[in-house]
């Protein structure tokens, strides 16, 4: 199954979906107990460096986390990097 319809497929079991606007998803990040939360365009999963995130977060997250939004293993200053690069498709 793609990544993206696992994704999906999870997104749509959460909770706190309506604290989303549309066309946007929750993202955790961070190492550890040290995570922030942001809300980016779902577009970015469209994006080859992004879509590497994922599987990094597929392979040891999976795509559910408690808190109602997906956890991306990296420091928040390389997803913030990585996230100014990119742009809504």
């Amino acid at each position: 199954m793609a990544i993206v319809q696992k994704l999906r497929r999870s997104l749509s079991r959460e909770r706190r979906w309506a604290e989303v606007p549309k066309g946007h998803l929750a993202v955790y990040v961070g190492e550890y107990d040290e995570k922030k939360r942001f809300v980016i365009p779902v577009s970015f999963l469209n994006h080859l460096s992004f879509q590497e995130l994922l599987l990094q977060a597929e392979e040891e997250f999976g795509f559910h986390h408690p808190m109602g939004g997906l956890t991306i293993p990296c420091s928040e200053d390389l997803f913030i990097d990585l996230i100014s690069h990119l742009s809504p498709l």
